[in-house]
């Protein structure tokens, strides 16, 4: 999905305003040691990091990336997907300007919002260099990248952040899981036919799906959940990022607004932490991957809660392939 799309799908972390008008990023040297102070961490990767820079001495000048403690983990490789925690502080702060850490769990035990990406693809969490920074380290890593804003924000950088080009941001991730998908991937197998009062579904290979919704029929007040092609794959978390392809339409109309397929191919989102409508957390969760779900979500489990979006009103409807999980 892109930008846009999943700014209307995902009720996701918010963005750190205070840096970015726009992810972005830019160009530059991305080495490791360089001549000038790097800021330490301390802390175990999976826990919050503390981020320590030297009183005295100067912020080396060019962008460094460094392997704070490696994960026993396949290595991260282009184009694949990536769950992660991150924080960044500007140097000399000791201050978080954003990140994952500020939320924790909730006393149900709902596990805590991280950030799921693509590597490659642009991000509404991280500048693309900082999340570049990951390719090629083994899962289970914590990663330190310190360099001016003006080098890994670029143009993105907020005007009124009050930050300036010069001023050096350090960021730290851990990767907490990787996962390789297709972008052309899709479930197979015999799909069932709709139940009672359900839409119907033809999904042609490498096109979004077409579902119908039924004639002088109700949209139903609760959500309705229908597993049409039964997988065999692990089975969905909560907390865990959930690659996908997807299509959804309205119910009133049957009209498409969304679908993976229109915008590249698998996308990925985390599921199970309000990170996603509640119609996804509430029949995503507990699926296999290789499942192909129809899910019918009233306005109350999709954005009835959110007055301005275009579909508060709606009962949405969705074909979701479950690809994978990170």
């Amino acid at each position: 999905m892109n930008y846009n799309t999943k700014r209307r799908i995902a009720a996701l972390l918010a963005v750190p305003a205070l840096l970015f008008a726009a992810a972005c990023g830019s160009d530059g040297d991305s080495d490791g040691a360089q001549a000038g102070a790097v800021a330490e961490v301390d802390g175990k990767a999976g826990e919050k990091p503390e981020i320590s820079t030297p009183k005295d001495g100067e912020p080396a000048a060019k962008t460094v990336v460094e392997t704070v403690s490696e994960g026993d983990g396949t290595a991260v490789k282009a184009s694949d997907f990536v769950r992660l925690d991150w924080t960044v502080e500007k140097w000399g702060d000791n201050k978080e300007l954003g990140g994952t850490w500020q939320t924790t769990s909730t006393s149900s035990g709902t596990p805590r919002p991280q950030s799921v990406e693509q590597i490659g693809k642009q991000s509404q969490q991280l500048p693309a260099k900082v999340l570049d920074a990951v390719k090629g380290k083994k899962s289970g890593s914590r990663i330190l990248v310190q360099g001016t804003a003006g080098d890994l924000i670029g143009e993105g950088l907020n005007p009124s952040s009050g930050l300036t080009a010069k001023d050096v941001l350090v960021w730290v991730l851990d990767v907490d899981g990787a996962a390789t998908v297709d972008a052309k991937a899709e479930v197979k197998g015999e799909q069932a036919a709709p139940a009672a009062g359900m839409p119907e579904v033809k999904a042609p290979s490498q096109k979004a799906a077409t579902i119908t919704i039924p004639k002088n029929t109700k949209a139903p007040k609760d959500l309705e959940q229908q597993v049409l092609i039964k997988g065999d794959g692990k089975k969905v978390e909560a907390g865990q990022g959930l690659v996908a392809q997807y299509t959804g339409v309205k119910w009133e109309d049957g009209k498409k607004f969304d679908s993976s397929w229109d915008h590249g191919g698998a996308t990925a989102f985390q599921i199970g932490t309000g990170s996603v409508v509640q119609g996804w957390d509430k029949g995503l969760v507990g699926k296999n991957v290789g499942d192909r779900v129809l899910l019918v979500i009233p306005p109350s489990l999709g954005y009835g809660a959110n007055p301005s979006s275009e579909l508060a009103k709606n009962t949405l409807v969705f074909v979701v392939d479950i690809l994978g999980v990170v």
